[in-house]
């Protein structure tokens, strides 16, 4: 006859390996992904309206970035990567949506009504305390833009501005560039719809900005007789610029795959050449 112990033991014994069983016939029947374990993967489902990848720009958005002001168009060096990125994260043109927000709002600490933010954000470091960046699409340099009859309208070179009254879009790389290479005392502004204005009041000398913002103010006559002076050399930003995410957002790394995968492949090459070549091209160097 048994005793109280080893019945005990021979109890517990079996419970064991009916517990081994269960976890057993679990598995298997849980070998393959679940339905949350699908959702997780799916990068169409991690966004703020799952199924929908929403991208937001500036208001007004301008060329060549976007053309026409219309980036569902496709048309534009950043639409045109916008619609890229989401094909590459599985997202059909369809099932993107275009938002807007400013400059400002947009790369400011907190939550965020849209996934990506594309317009011309330079990466710095200061900007990555409250967003996510993609890696780099464009690596631009800075440029001055003065009016035809202004007394710089003939300068060559870097130390020939040193007296000029300089505008630029404050917490830019232009504004930095500006501070390095041509004086101190730089005027500075919101957007560039504002400095281009400021210049053609007369209330500044010269307006520095990115070389494809500068040819395009020229050539849309936003200040009316002027002329791109020259880039500045030397003055291509390091980390260029990328696509704004929300802070830890679940799409900053497929976003810089896809990009990086863009680069290798050449279409972002291509990209470049399609919308940006007669913005950067012919465009003298100041030293």
């Amino acid at each position: 006859m048994f005793s109280h112990s080893v019945t005990k033991a021979l109890r517990g014994a079996a419970a064991l390996v009916a517990a081994g069983a269960l976890t057993l016939s679990v598995a298997a029947c849980g070998s393959g992904p679940t339905s949350s374990d699908a959702s997780t993967s799916d990068v169409t489902q991690q966004t703020v309206n799952p199924g929908t990848l929403t991208i937001a720009t500036g208001n007004p958005a301008y060329e060549p970035w976007v053309m026409n002001n219309k980036p569902e168009t496709g048309e534009g060096f950043e639409a045109a990567i916008a619609y890229k990125v989401a094909e590459k994260l599985g997202f059909a043109k369809k099932n993107v949506k275009w938002t807007r927000t400013s400059f400002d709002a947009a790369i400011a600490p907190g939550a965020k009504d849209w996934d990506l933010n594309i317009q011309q954000f330079s990466v710095t470091p200061e900007r990555k305390k409250a967003v996510d960046f993609s890696t780099s699409y464009y690596n631009d340099t800075t440029s001055v833009v003065v009016k035809k009859n202004s007394k710089y309208a003939t300068a060559t070179s870097l130390a020939d501005l040193k007296n000029a009254t300089v505008g630029a879009m404050v917490g830019t790389p232009a504004y930095t560039q500006v501070k390095k290479h041509i004086n101190q005392n730089v005027q500075t502004f919101n957007d560039d719809a504002a400095l281009a204005q400021a210049l053609d009041a007369g209330q500044i000398d010269a307006l520095a900005t990115s070389t494809v913002e500068s040819v395009y103010i020229v050539d849309s006559n936003q200040v009316k007789s002027a002329k791109v002076l020259g880039r500045i050399a030397g003055s291509e930003e390091p980390d260029g610029l990328g696509i704004v995410l929300p802070k830890d957002s679940k799409l900053t790394k497929k976003v810089s795959a896809a990009l990086d995968s863009m680069r290798k492949d050449g279409s972002l090459k291509k990209l470049q050449d399609k919308w940006l070549a007669q913005y950067t091209t012919d465009v003298t160097e100041l030293k």
